[in-house]
C-alpha cells in the first residue's frame, strides 16, 4: 500500500560532459513530473539544471563552479545557490578520500526561499581498481 503522504514522480534525466587536459565541464539535467494524480500534494513540474567547470591540477587538487537550479514550473519560480569548491584527494588508512570545501552564493531563490551565503564540506570516499 502506497504511503498517503507522498507524491509519487516520474521523469528524465541526460548528462553530457568533457574531459581534457585536466579539465571537466559540462551539464547534468532532469525534470520530474507528478504521477500520483493526488490534489492533497499539488502537481509537481520541477526542472533540476547543474551545469559545471572544474580543473583538477597534477597533484590531485580539483577548483569547481556550478549551480544546482531549479525551475518550479508551476509556481514560476527558480533557486540558483551558485557553489565555488575546492577539493583534494588525500590518504586515510592507505585509502584514497577527497576532501571538499566550499561556500555557496543563492542568485535567485523563491520568495521564502534561502538567502544569501552558506557553506559545504563533503567526504568522498573512493574506491579505484585495484
Amino acid at each position: 500500500m502506497a504511503s498517503p503522504t507522498t507524491n509519487g514522480g516520474a521523469g528524465i534525466t541526460g548528462v553530457a560532459l568533457k574531459q581534457s587536459k585536466g579539465w571537466t565541464y559540462g551539464i547534468l539535467a532532469n525534470n520530474i513530473w507528478s504521477v500520483s494524480g493526488s490534489e492533497k500534494f499539488g502537481n509537481t513540474n520541477a526542472l533540476y539544471l547543474q551545469p559545471f567547470l572544474s580543473y583538477t591540477t597534477k597533484k590531485a587538487t580539483s577548483f569547481t563552479i556550478n549551480t544546482e537550479s531549479t525551475y518550479d514550473w508551476e509556481n514560476e519560480e527558480w533557486s540558483v545557490p551558485i557553489n565555488f569548491m575546492v577539493g583534494q584527494i588525500i590518504k586515510i588508512g592507505g585509502k584514497p578520500v577527497q576532501i571538499t570545501g566550499g561556500v555557496r552564493y543563492w542568485a535567485d531563490t523563491p520568495e521564502n526561499g534561502p538567502d544569501g551565503w552558506g557553506a559545504r564540506l563533503v567526504v568522498t570516499y573512493l574506491f579505484p581498481k585495484t
